[in-house]
């Protein structure tokens, strides 16, 4: 069972850069470094990137997507254990994604959700009215399962004609988008699906297995979440513990009590360093 957090739905007006900017903040982040080998040493972790290169470090925290380590897109030297590859292998990972319309108008009611019920999953949808939280014209559909996949296999194009037959279903005059976008989420190399989710009669210990650190290697994101997995709070809390697991790894190896304090601060600044703009829709 999964324990809910208090509080309702919120959206996030400005997405979720202001986030990432705040934490992001006086630290060496190198983009499009896609990593293709993690190699655990002796108290070192040397990580390749595509072109070759290598970084060494004291330690290494994994956060990338679950779908990426199911398809085995990163090397590791040594071998993962079979434990480690049994737990990766018995989560399940799934799909879904989003077609944004902007329109010229609105024509549609305040409402937070359109949705429409039909007899099948592919007739059956319903769009996310940003409308409502951000005074913008876009409706965003929402897809899910196989039909999120099968979504992917379209142009672009094709794909928002196809939302635009549901849309007319409730509003026979909508007018036609003047820019849409649609994500791929299940095709992305950078993510092989969206989130992990429980599957029947996964065993009790797989996700204790799934954070369980090798070396200096630490396991993040929000496939490791035991209690929230497939979100962003879930990712967010499984990379925080990742981090002290970490830190708590190497102020045994180093013995550096200064280390403890400054990412103790870092952290505390962090969670109120910065205002957040959410809409309760």
């Amino acid at each position: 069972m999964e324990d809910v957090l208090t509080g309702g739905h919120g959206l996030m007006v400005q997405g979720y850069d202001p986030v990432i900017k705040a934490l992001a903040k006086d630290i060496d982040i190198r983009l499009n470094h896609r990593v293709t080998k993690v190699s655990n040493g002796r108290n070192k972790v040397m990580v390749t990137v595509e072109d070759g290169r290598n970084f060494v470090a004291d330690a290494a925290i994994v956060t990338v997507p679950i779908g990426i380590l199911k398809a085995n897109l990163i090397q590791f030297e040594p071998k993962l254990p079979e434990w480690k590859v049994a737990a990766i292998s018995d989560l399940g990972v799934g799909n879904e994604n989003k077609i944004a319309l902007l329109f010229d108008k609105v024509f549609w009611p305040n409402v937070e959700l359109l949705g429409i019920v039909a007899p099948t999953s592919y007739a059956c949808g319903y769009f996310l009215n940003l409308h409502k939280a951000t005074g913008h014209p876009v409706l965003v559909y929402m897809a899910a399962g196989r039909f999120a996949n099968d979504l992917e296999k379209l142009s672009d194009e094709s794909a928002a004609k196809f939302v635009m037959l549901q849309l007319k279903k409730m509003f026979p005059d909508a007018t036609e988008p003047v820019h849409y976008l649609l994500s791929r989420w299940g095709s992305d190399p950078n993510s092989l699906g969206c989130y992990a989710y429980d599957v029947v009669g996964m065993p009790e210990d797989l996700y204790k297995r799934l954070q369980a650190p090798l070396g200096s290697i630490f396991f993040g994101g929000e496939a490791v979440s035991m209690d929230h997995q497939g979100s962003v709070h879930g990712a967010y809390s499984a990379g925080i513990m990742a981090a002290q697991n970490c830190q708590r790894h190497l102020l045994k190896q180093l013995g550096n009590l200064e280390m403890l304090q400054l990412v103790s601060y870092r952290h505390d600044i962090r969670e109120t360093a910065f205002p957040l703009q959410i809409s309760r829709i």
